[in-house]
């Protein structure tokens, strides 16, 4: 492996802002913004939009999708089992 062609791996905070969660990782991403951390050092730090703190699925605040009610409106729309046992 040729060491001058790797990109640099570093530790990055990555932050994010709608749930206010940070978290201090490895990564070959930079910024020109930079956080003073917990242990006295201070690291690049990239915002992101979602997060596991803040997104649905991990915080059980998903939403379920009502497949029963698609469905009978779908038969309704375009005719379901009924019609097929009548031709």
């Amino acid at each position: 492996m040729q060491q001058d062609k790797q990109p640099d791996y570093h530790p990055v905070v990555f932050r994010d802002r709608a749930a206010g969660y940070a978290f201090l990782t490895r990564s070959t991403a930079g910024s020109d913004q930079t956080i003073d951390w917990d242990d006295g050092r201070t690291y690049p730090v990239i915002d992101v939009e979602i997060s596991s703190e803040s997104h649905p699925f991990y915080t059980g605040k998903a939403r379920t999708v009502d497949t029963e009610g698609r469905i009978a409106r779908f038969e309704r729309r375009y005719g379901g089992a009924e019609q097929d046992e009548a031709t």
